[in-house]
C-alpha cells in the first residue's frame, strides 16, 4: 500500500487562507476553542441515486504523518505574513483531533457527514482542503464504477484509464477507487503493486503495426505468451482480416503447444455488430471459450445499450469515462463549520444559511444512522440525530421527511446501524482499513441492500435522509433567529 509520507510530505497541500485563518486564531487567543466540523456533499453526480464514499484510506496517511517541516516553516515565513509565534506554533504542531467517519464502500447521500472532525479550530480548519481532496476524486470514481459494473451483468470491467488521468495521483487513486466500486483489474502497474490491482494488458496498435503483417504480429505474441494469450484484432479489418489471423494462430501456433486461446479485443467500430460476428466466427473454428474483450469510450450507458442488443462480449475495458467521470467530473463536497464551544464548555450549534436551500447546513454535533428493515435487509432511511440522542430500535421510530414534514413513516422490525465510525481520538487512529478486497466485498454488499429503485439511472427514488425531531427543531429555530438577526443587521445598516 502507497504511503504518502514516504512519498513527499503533504502538509503544505492547504488553501492558503486555512494559514491566515490559523494565525488569526492564534493572536486571538482562540486557537485551543474546541469546534466541530461537517465534510458533507450536496448533490448526486450524473443525477443518480446514491454516491459511494472512498478515500478514507489516503486522509488517514495523511493526519498520521501531519507535521511541519523546516523548509515549510522558512517558506511560510519568507511570505512576510505569519508572525514568528505563529510559525513556532507550527514547528511543535500536533494533530489532537478527534474524527469520525463513514466507512470507504458505503453508499452515501446528501446532506450527510461523511467525515466529522472536532477539535482545536487552528487544527480542524488547518485539514480542509486534504479532507476534501481525499474524499472527493475518490467518492466521484468509486460512485462512477459502481454505476458501470451494475449495467454490467456480471461482465467484468477492466480500468484502463491511466493515460487519460488528470495526474500521476488520479491514475492511482483512480484505479484504487474504480476498484472498490467493482471493476476487477487496471491497467496501471503501480495500482498492483501498491494496492494489489490485478493488472492487465496485451497489445496496442502499435505491435501490429510494426510487423510486416497481422498474423505475423499474432504468431510472435502468441509464442511469447501462449499461456495468456488475447490479441487485438481491430487493427486493419476485425472481421475480414484480424478474426481470420487471430483464429489461424491460435490453430497454427496455441494448439501445438497445447493451449487455448483467452481472448480477442476490439477498440473500434459497431461493438455490437462486430461481436456477434466475431462470436459465430470463433465457435465456429471450435474457440468458445475465447472471450471477447470491448473497449472504446465506452461508459455505463454505452455499456447498457450493449447488453440491451445482445452485445457478445465478456469483458469491458474502460478508460477516460471512468477514470476522470467524465460526464461530471466534480463531485462537490464541502467543509462546515457545525459547532462552537462557548465559555462553559458547551457545545453551541452553528449553522450557514443561504437563499439557495441545499447551501444551508444542517448545525449541530451529530450521529448518523441507517435504518435497516429486519426482515428483508434493505436500507429504509438514514437519520441523522444530535450526538447525544440514541436510537432504540426495539421500539418504534416515527421518522419525517424534512422538506415535507407531513411525510411521516413508522418503523418497526428494523435495525439502527452508526454509520460514523471514530477514526482518531485526540489524534491518536484507532481505526484500521481493511483490505481493498474487503472494501470491495463491502460496498457490493450495501449496494445489494439498497433498494434498486434508488439505483436507476433515470428519476432514481429519493433515498430518505430524516433528522430526528430534536435535530429538526434546533435547525428551524436557527433559522428563525438567523432570520430576525439578519433583519436587525440590515436596519442597523441603513441607520448608519
Amino acid at each position: 500500500m502507497i504511503d504518502i509520507k514516504n512519498e513527499r510530505n503533504l502538509t503544505m497541500l492547504t488553501d492558503f487562507y486555512e494559514l491566515t485563518m490559523a494565525n488569526g486564531y492564534l493572536h486571538k487567543g482562540m486557537q485551543d476553542r474546541q469546534v466541530v466540523f461537517d465534510m458533507f456533499f450536496r448533490r448526486i453526480p450524473d443525477g443518480g441515486g446514491y454516491a459511494i464514499v472512498a478515500g478514507l484510506e489516503q486522509l488517514m496517511q495523511y493526519l498520521d504523518n501531519l507535521q511541519f517541516s523546516e523548509e515549510d516553516i522558512a517558506f511560510l515565513r519568507s511570505k512576510n505574513t505569519f508572525s514568528e509565534e505563529f510559525l513556532d506554533y507550527l514547528r511543535r504542531f500536533k494533530f489532537i483531533c478527534d474524527v469520525w467517519a463513514i466507512k470507504e464502500g458505503t453508499p452515501v447521500y446528501p446532506q450527510e457527514p461523511l467525515v466529522v472532525v472536532k477539535g482545536p479550530v487552528i487544527q480542524a480548519q488547518l485539514v480542509e482542503t486534504m479532507v476534501l481532496l481525499s474524499l472527493n476524486y475518490q467518492s466521484l470514481i468509486a460512485t462512477k464504477s459502481t454505476r458501470m459494473n451494475r449495467v454490467a451483468e456480471g461482465r467484468a470491467i477492466m480500468e484502463f484509464g491511466s493515460r487519460r488521468a488528470q495526474s500521476y495521483d488520479a491514475a492511482m487513486l483512480g484505479a484504487r477507487a474504480a476498484y472498490i466500486g467493482g471493476c476487477t483489474s487496471t491497467a496501471c502497474v503501480i495500482a498492483d503493486q501498491y494496492y494489489n490491482i490485478p493488472a492487465v494488458g496485451t497489445m496496442a496498435h502499435s505491435w501490429v503495426q510494426l510487423f510486416p503483417d497481422e498474423y505475423e504480429a499474432f504468431k510472435a505474441y502468441a509464442e511469447i505468451y501462449p499461456d495468456n494469450c488475447t490479441l487485438l484484432i481491430d487493427t486493419y479489418d476485425a472481421l475480414n482480416s484480424g478474426i481470420p489471423n487471430a483464429i489461424r494462430c491460435f490453430n497454427e501456433v496455441l494448439l501445438p503447444k497445447g493451449f487455448r486461446p483467452q481472448g480477442v479485443r476490439i477498440d473500434s467500430g459497431d461493438i455490437a455488430y462486430l461481436s456477434k460476428k466475431m462470436r459465430v466466427m470463433l465457435d465456429e473454428a471450435g474457440f468458445p471459450e475465447c472471450k471477447i474483450v470491448a473497449s472504446n469510450s465506452l461508459d455505463e450507458y454505452i455499456i447498457r445499450d450493449l447488453i440491451l442488443q445482445d452485445a457478445k462480449v465478456d469483458l469491458f475495458g474502460v478508460g477516460e469515462n471512468l477514470i476522470t467521470s467524465r460526464s461530471e467530473p466534480v463531485f462537490g463536497g464541502v467543509y462546515k463549520l457545525v459547532a462552537v464551544e462557548e465559555e462553559d464548555g458547551r457545545l453551541a450549534p452553528r449553522i450557514k444559511i443561504s437563499e439557495s436551500p441545499e447551501k444551508i447546513t444542517t448545525p449541530g454535533f451529530k450521529k448518523l444512522y441507517r435504518l435497516y428493515d429486519r426482515k428483508s435487509g434493505q436500507a429504509i432511511a438514514d437519520y441523522i440525530t444530535l450526538f447525544e440522542e440514541k436510537v432504540d430500535d426495539t421500539r418504534p421510530l416515527t421518522i419525517f421527511d424534512p422538506n415535507a414534514v407531513w411525510k411521516k413513516k413508522t418503523l418497526r422490525n428494523f435495525e439502527a446501524v452508526e454509520l460514523l465510525t471514530p477514526i482518531y481520538e485526540k489524534g491518536k487512529r484507532v481505526y484500521t482499513s481493511p483490505s481493498l478486497a474487503e472494501i470491495q466485498r463491502y460496498c457490493r454488499r450495501e449496494l445489494d441492500r439498497t433498494w434498486d429503485e434508488v439505483k436507476r439511472f433515470e428519476n432514481p427514488h429519493r433515498y430518505y435522509v430524516d433528522l430526528s425531531q430534536a435535530l429538526y427543531t434546533l435547525k428551524s429555530s436557527m433559522l428563525d433567529e438567523s432570520e430576525a438577526k439578519i433583519r436587525a443587521m440590515i436596519e442597523q445598516a441603513k441607520e448608519q
